[in-house]
């Protein structure tokens, strides 16, 4: 998979460094794999969701949550953002 629009997790780690880690883990995974479908990303990520139209990961222990779109078939992900537990219970990303 291509990931695009990798600074949508830039400024997070610069206020949170801790992130980081896990967002570079996700990276590394998400890079290598070859997803066709949501099952496909729940087989490594059980806890992805779906939201349309985007899939939402769970990183740092359920405090960030990762938000992308995922074209299966060009195997390319588009970063939206990446926001603590708080601010996407919030929901504004989603407008």
């Amino acid at each position: 998979m291509r990931v695009i629009s990798k600074s949508a997790w830039r400024d997070v780690i610069a206020i949170d460094p801790s992130v980081e880690g896990p967002v570079s883990d996700w990276h590394k995974v998400a890079k290598h794999a070859s997803w066709r479908s949501l099952a496909d990303v729940r087989r490594v990520y059980p806890h992805a969701d779906f939201v349309n139209p985007y899939t939402v990961f769970n990183i740092k222990g359920n405090s960030y949550r990762l938000i992308v779109k995922i074209e299966y078939r060009w195997q390319i992900i588009f970063v939206k953002e990446l926001l603590t537990h708080s601010e996407y219970n919030r929901g504004k990303w989603k407008t």
